[in-house]
């Protein structure tokens, strides 16, 4: 993005330099904020202990079994149910579920899910998701600068470079600059969807219980509910698609919808458990 910036804008090695020292600071803020952004921007609350006991006390078994200090924990004012972890290590990590998720799973359930979400903490999954919010949010900024510029200035100052020669150059580091934020997304996606298998793998031996995630996977598979919360920033977080697309009264998922998954597809994953 910063080559690509200097070549359109001829913005020289300050540029560069500028675009390098941003994208630092955004990974050290997003280091120690990302958490604070995803779980404010999902409306998640802390969890209230006497009200959510059966909540704290899965939580608590799972770490005593696995050897993880406990998470905070919220809840999401939501009937679709659904749950994510964020933070940047063990120590700084938050479980967030909805209403929904408890409402709708029995304890084996809720564990299976909460061993996932634990699972995800163990691997350092939260730390590589959490930042991905925030730097996917920078390249796409970085994308919407870039094309204002070109628009309301570009053209003048790129005129001695069409002149010699290298409007080509140009042309391709616009492209390189409209694109970005599409690359940088697809690259979420595939770590997310490998991480999240790698997550059931894990919960499956926390728990021991092979049939509880499976059931709850179940579950999520044919409940439809959306996350009236999630966006694109955050799907990624989420045990399942937060947001599902749908061709049509028979809820079928269109064909071109699975290219921006974020998730591998339910079907899938219940297969891989099933096996184990």
């Amino acid at each position: 993005m910063a080559f690509a910036f200097d070549l359109v804008f001829q913005l020289g090695w300050w540029g560069v330099a500028f675009a390098a020292v941003f994208a630092l600071g955004a990974s050290l803020v997003s280091y120690w904020n990302s958490d604070k952004v995803a779980l404010s921007l999902s409306h998640a609350v802390p969890a209230d202990r006497p009200e959510y006991a059966r909540l704290y006390n899965l939580v608590e078994g799972l770490c005593i079994a696995s050897g993880l200090p406990r998470p905070k924990l919220y809840i999401v004012n939501d009937p679709a149910p659904n749950a994510f972890a964020t933070g940047r290590d063990p120590n700084h990590a938050s479980i967030a579920v909805t209403s929904g998720l408890l409402e709708k799973m029995n304890r084996i359930e809720l564990e299976g899910v909460l061993a996932h979400e634990l699972s995800h903490v163990k691997n350092y999954d939260i730390l590589v998701s959490s930042i991905a919010v925030c730097l996917v949010g920078v390249v796409a900024a970085l994308s919407d600068i870039g094309v204002r510029m070109f628009i309301f200035g570009g053209n003048r100052r790129n005129n001695n470079s069409n002149q010699d020669g290298n409007i080509i150059m140009v042309i391709l580091a616009f492209v390189v600059i409209l694109l970005a934020p599409l690359m940088a997304m697809l690259m979420q996606l595939a770590v997310s969807r490998k991480r999240e298998a790698l997550a059931d793998v894990s919960a499956v031996e926390m728990t021991r219980y092979p049939p509880g995630l499976i059931s709850a996977l179940e579950k999520l598979r044919d409940d439809h509910t959306e996350v009236k919360t999630s966006n694109r920033a955050t799907a990624h977080l989420w045990i399942e698609e937060p947001m599902d697309h749908y061709e049509g009264d028979d809820k079928k998922k269109s064909r071109w919808s699975h290219l921006f998954d974020t998730h591998p597809p339910l079907e899938d994953r219940i297969a891989a458990l099933r096996e184990m």
